[in-house]
């Protein structure tokens, strides 16, 4: 099992599952944020602290996000990892509000 991050992260990029996190698994773009699996150990830790319900363990994952294990993997390898908590893009409230948290 992994964790993966989905589109309810998408020009959000709140990065308080960073803060939890207890190995550096969180990798970043302009956008969002991905994981890596080959370093996440599945503490689970990340799933309550994203305050748009955006990170899955790929078991309890609805079908229709499968895509986003791939695209986490493959993303997650090219781009810098994320150590420490950013702030969240400019219209993450807004995003937030309109997803209903």
């Amino acid at each position: 099992m992994t964790h993966v991050v989905t589109d309810n992260c998408h020009r959000c990029r709140f990065t308080e599952c960073v803060s939890v996190c207890p190995v550096e698994c969180f990798h970043f773009d302009d956008n969002m944020t991905y994981i890596d699996p080959d370093v996440c150990i599945d503490c689970g830790g990340c799933i309550p602290a994203c305050p748009v319900a955006a990170i899955f363990d790929t078991f309890n994952m609805p079908e229709e996000l499968d895509h986003w294990i791939t695209i986490n993997k493959e993303k997650s390898k090219a781009l810098p990892v994320l150590f420490e908590k950013l702030e969240p893009l400019s219209k993450a409230d807004k995003l937030k509000e309109k997803l209903g948290f």
